[in-house]
């Protein structure tokens, strides 16, 4: 019911995945690395988009999305759109 023992293998196998029933003593430490070069990477590639992004269009001031956040036109839009709000007089 136990399925029997180990399955033998061959010793002298070598693959690029570390063969059979591989855990090399550092995968913690590569899997760290491996994440930070891609966090690395993927941060690289945003703050690009996020600086070559172009609205012709500019969304409505109530709206949600994700880029009103990062886009530097659509911040500095609001920014314009809130001094010109400050500078109109209040009207009763």
């Amino acid at each position: 019911m136990g399925g029997g023992a180990k399955i033998p293998y061959p010793k002298h196998v070598w693959s690029p995945a570390g063969g059979w029933y591989s855990q090399p003593a550092n995968w913690k430490g590569n899997t760290a690395v491996a994440g930070l070069v891609l966090f690395g990477l993927v941060g690289m590639a945003w703050t690009a988009s996020a600086n070559l992004e172009h609205r012709d269009k500019m969304p409505e001031p109530g709206r949600f999305f994700p880029s009103r956040y990062w886009s530097k036109q659509i911040i500095e839009h609001e920014r314009k759109l809130k001094e010109g709000a400050a500078d109109r007089p209040v009207e009763n």
